[in-house]
């Protein structure tokens, strides 16, 4: 039986990836994107038009991530034409590039809104059903920045994805006993096939920015094409997409905890790998190590 998968932020980049690489699998997917009837009206044809194309069954749906009223509308959609939903995605989210202090306390509220409040108001929205069920997969897009090499003047971005992931630790424990699997998904830098830099949000305080301007003189494009640089020719964003289509693939109970897709090694493998074993034998020491795995019993 097809999977119903929910995708958050499938405009473009890794969502419109991974929604076409679960269609072609067979899935039944939900590509949640803002503004369907506006600006990304285009990217609404563009999943009809390779739905149709491919004989898969890939819907655009209206789910602005920021807006409660629209995830519950979406989600409901969703219940009402199939009863269930057996794979979310977490993959909405913003990049900003600049010095941080030239960004306001405002503009890293909507940063964090769009990365971290975002994916509590989508599982607010969900989990009710998943649980319910007694199974059920939630995927996490993070960033080798969370724990890898990170250069400067990406920093309110880390920071929120960093928080995405930290949240999502802490739900992969409290979802075990549901049923309902974790995995983490750690994309490297990528800058062929996503938007992230050319789309990347820019400070509001401008004198600030051109003050640092003086002392790091042209430091983004430098960090863009060392970024570049380190990437080997293969490195495409589908690789992203493939990755995440092969653990939905998987038998309940042997999708991986997190995955890192790294073509670049920036570190964040290595340093995850102790901290994710430093969790492991911490749960097991204070008697939680049943939360280590997923309770299957409705499966």
């Amino acid at each position: 039986m097809s999977d119903i998968v929910v995708i958050t932020g499938a405009s473009s980049g890794f969502g419109a990836l991974t929604a076409r690489a679960l269609a072609d699998a067979g899935d039944t997917v939900y590509a949640g994107m803002r503004e369907t009837a506006a600006r990304n009206a285009p990217q609404v044809r563009a999943a009809g038009d390779y739905s149709a194309h491919h004989g898969v069954d890939l819907r655009a749906i209206e789910l602005d991530v920021n807006s409660q009223e629209s995830v519950d509308a979406a989600i409901s959609q969703v219940i009402a034409e199939h009863d269930r939903i057996d794979v979310l995605i977490h993959n909405a989210g913003h990049m900003v590039t600049g010095p941080s202090e030239a960004f306001t306390p405002e503009q890293l509220a909507a940063l964090y809104d769009v990365n971290v409040l975002s994916t509590q108001r989508v599982n607010r929205a969900v989990l009710p059903h998943m649980r319910a069920a007694g199974q059920g997969l939630v995927i996490w897009v993070s960033s080798s920045s969370v724990k890898g090499g990170t250069p400067p003047y990406l920093g309110p971005y880390f920071a929120a994805k960093a928080a995405m992931d930290s949240l999502a630790v802490s739900y992969a424990a409290e979802l075990a006993r549901w049923g309902v699997e974790t995995s983490i998904v750690v994309p490297g830098s990528f800058t062929s096939g996503t938007n992230h830099f050319a789309h990347s949000g820019q400070p509001a305080d401008r004198t600030v920015e051109a003050q640092y301007e003086e002392k790091y003189p042209g430091l983004i494009e430098q960090v863009a094409q060392k970024l570049a640089a380190l990437a080997p020719e293969c490195a495409d964003a589908s690789l992203v997409s493939d990755e995440i289509a092969r653990i939905v693939a998987l038998p309940a109970g042997q999708r991986p905890y997190r995955v890192h897709i790294d073509p670049a090694d920036d570190g964040s493998e290595e340093v995850s790998n102790v901290a994710d074993r430093i969790r492991r034998e911490f749960l097991t020491r204070v008697g939680l190590a049943d939360l280590l795995t997923t309770h299957l019993e409705h499966v």
